[in-house]
């Protein structure tokens, strides 16, 4: 997959927030955080308190997208997880101020999703304005990847499926060429999703989509599920 070079910089990629003072101690310090996720694998809606479906977005960014869906789905457990502690901190004060009791983060490398949930435990995955990881060397980096997409394998159910939006073409693109090697199927596609009246209705927007939908850029996306 070839990027284009002209493309802004911004397009679909995680702007970092500066690091803030403090942050990784009120992340240590914040009920709303699972420190130790790997001692709950398999045991999610025990920690919840319920048998409610389970679903995980993966570099969720400031938290807006899983708190609306937390909110507006109660009957639904949320997992939030993200890397940088400047950016999951901005999700936790979300929570502060409206907590919900169906949704918990963790603070990890999207890397070690296998290691804190069982296989087949998760019935959702969402994954919203990934970074691109623009050089080819970092493709297994990106989150659509098929190296990811083996391990979502693992973790959702048979029946379930996975969520990917972004304003970057390039990078959506790439992520359905890698369907077919990695033994997944599209059930949804779209290449402008505001554009899409039926697409839109019940649509849940993050930070960077409100943002990019409103410089113009068309937002993409896809829902996928498991050949068998």
């Amino acid at each position: 997959m070839v990027y284009n070079k002209k493309e802004p910089a911004q397009a679909g990629k995680k702007m970092r927030l500066r690091n803030i003072a403090g942050s990784r101690d009120r992340i240590a310090e914040s009920p709303y955080v699972v420190h130790r996720p790997s001692d709950w694998a398999g045991r999610w809606r025990e920690l919840f308190g319920n048998d409610h479906p389970l679903e995980v977005e993966i570099g969720m960014g400031k938290g807006k997208f899983l708190h609306t869906m937390a909110r507006l789905y109660p009957q639904v457990n949320y997992v939030g997880v993200e890397k940088y502690s400047s950016v999951l901190l901005r999700a936790l004060q979300k929570m502060e101020q409206e907590e919900l009791p169906n949704l918990l983060f963790l603070r990890m490398e999207a890397e070690r999703i296998g290691e804190v949930f069982a296989p087949g435990e998760v019935d959702g995955i969402y994954l919203n304005f990934s970074d691109p990881w623009p050089k080819d060397r970092h493709a297994g980096r990106r989150l659509p990847s098929r190296e990811f997409l083996a391990r979502y394998d693992r973790i959702l159910k048979p029946e379930g499926r996975l969520e990917f939006k972004t304003d970057n073409r390039a990078l959506f693109d790439f992520a359905l060429a890698e369907l077919a090697p990695a033994g997944w199927r599209a059930e949804l596609v779209t290449y402008d999703l505001h554009a899409d009246p039926a697409l839109m209705e019940g649509n849940v927007m993050t930070e960077y989509e409100e943002k990019f939908s409103s410089m113009g850029n068309p937002i993409c996306k896809y829902r996928i599920y498991r050949q068998r």
